[in-house]
């Protein structure tokens, strides 16, 4: 668990509780359902971040505020040193004050940690915010149209990680 501050506010960046489950789920699909549908794979994710994400060598992360869960991230093991950023959500009260930041950097720690050579996501163009963001900390698209796991992504980004000397 890692203390970080933004602004004047205090927000501490925490890994995944079976208690922040409701928070990662809500946030996820407020934005999903703004922009886009909820597809199968968000159920199943969503309903059951431990299974699919925690128990597979995963991790999810959030962001607190006077402990309630205000952004969260996952990044989802594909095999032993490549991982998908996934389900990145801020809630729209704490939009603008550098959670994405802080969330980036805690799951970029964490992924080095593990030694992973890779992170990639998903996304869809219209998330320009999202798209500046993940720019921002290195990643670069690899492809643009359809998606492999996501029916409404239309870009892969990639970030390569170097490996520790």
């Amino acid at each position: 668990m890692t203390d970080s501050t933004t602004a004047s506010n205090r927000i501490q960046i925490v890994t995944y509780r079976d208690e922040f489950q409701p928070a990662f789920e809500s946030l996820n699909l407020d934005w999903i359902e703004e922009h886009f549908w909820v597809e199968e794979i968000d159920r199943q994710v969503l309903s059951d971040p431990k299974g699919t994400i925690i128990d597979r060598g995963g991790e999810v992360f959030f962001a607190l505020k006077d402990g309630n869960a205000i952004g969260t991230c996952a990044l989802i093991q594909h095999d032993n040193r490549v991982y998908e950023l996934s389900k990145m959500a801020v809630h729209p009260s704490a939009q603008g004050q550098g959670l994405g930041n802080l969330l980036m950097d805690a799951m970029i720690a964490w992924a080095r940690q593990r030694h992973a050579k890779q992170i990639f996501l998903e996304s869809n163009t219209v998330l320009g915010i999202a798209i500046t963001l993940y720019e921002k900390y290195g990643f670069e698209t690899t492809r643009l149209g359809e998606g492999d796991e996501y029916e409404r992504s239309n870009i892969r980004m990639t970030l390569a990680l170097s490996e520790p000397t």
